[in-house]
């Protein structure tokens, strides 16, 4: 096989600023997705220590239905649709693989799937796997949802109508407008797919996420990662029970998949017990959003952002990683983000506020920032 064609398509991407390369961690962290410090957190630790003193084994040693359903896997479950306040749950490997088993599965031919444009990736490859026509509507905008579902129905379409968003979207750090969506959703007799991956323990009573007013309607089903603000690894569907036993007979991303490991269901496990108990570490996170909206966004004139997300959009692909590039020399790590993961010309900074920083590192990024941007 001539590897060419591979190199030139990436000197394509270079010359247009977009070749991708993996990096090390360093640097104050402004990048991650461990909102509530969650990942080296010592109570979990000792969870998984715990379980590995009294023998869980590391490996699953198959997919969950042979003999890769453990015990870890089941208890977790059954944590979490008590916690989720839904009638089940289903533990996937992360969010990516449960957005593929959820558009990929649940629309059935002749339905309607209608997503916000601004949905995750593995919900548009999702979409890409189902049978269902997809149409997609302006972000945020109820409007524009409720005039594709019309649209649809009056040029013949009978099946059922999904509606897909992010509760809080991970490039823009908007929140989807959930009590509308859900009168919309029940005026259309259709279904929700809420994708809580960055709402989940920052939000909600509890940490449940922006969708807890939602929790348990029969028309419902939540993807809840366990990779970001729980700090450990996988995700959880939470919905009907009819809705979890179809995806266990249907989802060939979960049927034929090796069972994530044991342990992880014993990480998840206690990140759920240390999200629950985490008012504290959410207030916390508040007020350092309040800090950064005082000294990020406020002297480079943008308004308050209304959560742990912050894009400081620049357009241009080069400008964005140039100053990304500066910052991390400067000791913050901040990364760029550019097209395909945003539209062209809004190329930004994407700028995550974790509680592994703090007061003075949020001043320092301000300062430094603003003397970039002059």
């Amino acid at each position: 096989m001539t590897s060419e064609p591979f190199r030139t398509q990436l000197a394509a991407l270079e010359g247009r600023g977009r070749l991708r390369r993996l990096m090390p961690r360093a640097g104050r962290d402004f990048a991650s997705n461990d909102y509530l410090g969650l990942a080296a957190d010592p109570i979990i630790g000792q969870a998984v220590a715990d379980a590995v003193a009294r023998g869980v084994p590391v490996g699953s040693g198959g997919s969950r239905l042979l003999r890769g359903n453990a015990p870890e896997h089941e208890g977790l479950e059954a944590k979490a649709a008590t916690f989720f306040r839904t009638q089940a749950a289903l533990f996937m490997a992360n969010g990516f693989a449960a957005n593929l088993a959820l558009f990929g599965t649940l629309p059935q031919r002749g339905d309607l799937i209608v997503a916000d444009e601004l949905i995750h990736a593995s919900a548009h490859d999702g979409i890409r796997m189902s049978k269902a026509r997809a149409v997609f509507a302006r972000h945020n905008d109820v409007q524009s949802f409720a005039d594709l579902i019309t649209g649809w129905r009056t040029e013949g379409g009978k099946g059922r109508v999904w509606i897909a968003v992010e509760t809080l979207y991970s490039m823009d750090g908007d929140m989807a407008p959930l009590a509308d969506l859900a009168a919309l959703a029940a005026r259309n007799n259709a279904m929700l797919l809420l994708d809580e991956a960055h709402g989940t323990g920052v939000f909600g009573p509890s940490g449940r996420g922006l969708s807890a007013g939602l929790d348990g309607l029969h028309n419902v089903v939540t993807l809840h990662t366990c990779g970001k603000a729980m700090g450990v690894e996988g995700a959880l569907v939470c919905g009907p029970r009819i809705v979890i036993d179809y995806l266990v007979n249907r989802a060939r991303v979960f049927i034929f998949s090796t069972a994530p490991s044991p342990l992880m269901a014993v990480a998840a496990s206690a990140a759920l017990d240390r999200i629950e108990q985490a008012d504290d570490m959410r207030a916390r996170l508040t007020v350092l959003r309040q800090d950064a909206a005082e000294m990020i966004y406020r002297p480079l004139g943008l308004p308050a952002p209304r959560s742990q997300i912050m894009p400081v959009i620049l357009g241009g692909d080069g400008r964005a990683m140039a100053v990304a590039q500066a910052l991390q020399e400067a000791g913050f790590d901040v990364r760029g983000i550019r097209p395909p993961t945003v539209k062209p010309g809004t190329s930004r900074l994407r700028i995550s506020l974790t509680l592994n920083i703090g007061r003075a590192d949020v001043a320092a990024l301000g300062t430094e920032l603003r003397r970039l941007l002059a």
